[in-house]
């Protein structure tokens, strides 16, 4: 809890009281690796704070190939937002790569924190800005390079992650095949 709780305060101040508050409505959870923390075609209803593991966004294009979308790991928290706020179906999966330890809030208890903690929507709205920033940023740059490029970026966006992962979701995100990935990182090292 003291992660999350560092966490959270450095987007505002809360109170010790609302800092309990916010604990207790919290459950800690173990996913398993290849279990999913939300589904396609299904509604989100948990927000999930990482504090142990790696996660991965994944979705099904029209060929029925797995592109993963990103990856999400230590001390980030994790919603399909779209779905979760918006109670619409999901597009894409939420699936642990390793085993994750994490904090996970019910959809009630959240709103049940927007509406009794006054600052707590603000800190919120300031967690997803960054969180979008970041994702624009980890995605926009690999779309022009070459793979090679894209690789070495991926290393730096993601150094925690690298070799605790499948290769093959790292060339599905960069939009390679597992095997010129092992020919770039041959290449490389």
């Amino acid at each position: 809890m003291k992660e999350f709780i560092e966490y959270i305060l450095q987007f505002g101040n809360l109170n010790q009281q609302q800092l309990d508050l916010i604990s207790k409505k919290a459950t800690e959870r173990v996913l398993h690796k290849d279990e999913y923390f939300s589904e396609a075609g299904k509604i989100a209803q948990e927000v999930g704070f990482i504090l142990e593991g790696i996660i991965r966004v994944c979705y099904y294009n029209n060929k029925g190939e797995e592109i993963t979308k990103y990856f999400i790991d230590e001390n980030n928290l994790v919603v399909d937002l779209e779905s979760f706020d918006n109670d619409i179906c999901s597009n894409a999966y939420v699936q642990a790569i390793t085993d994750c330890k994490m904090l996970v809030f019910s959809k009630k208890d959240w709103k049940d924190l927007l509406d009794i903690i006054i600052p707590w929507e603000a800190i919120v709205n300031k967690i997803i800005s960054r969180a979008l920033r970041q994702k624009i940023e980890r995605r926009s740059p690999l779309v022009s390079e070459d793979a090679t490029t894209r690789y070495l970026m991926f290393l730096k966006i993601y150094p925690n992650v690298v070799n605790r992962i499948p290769l093959s979701y790292i060339a599905s995100y960069l939009g390679i095949t597992q095997s010129s990935l092992s020919r770039i990182r041959k290449n490389i090292h």
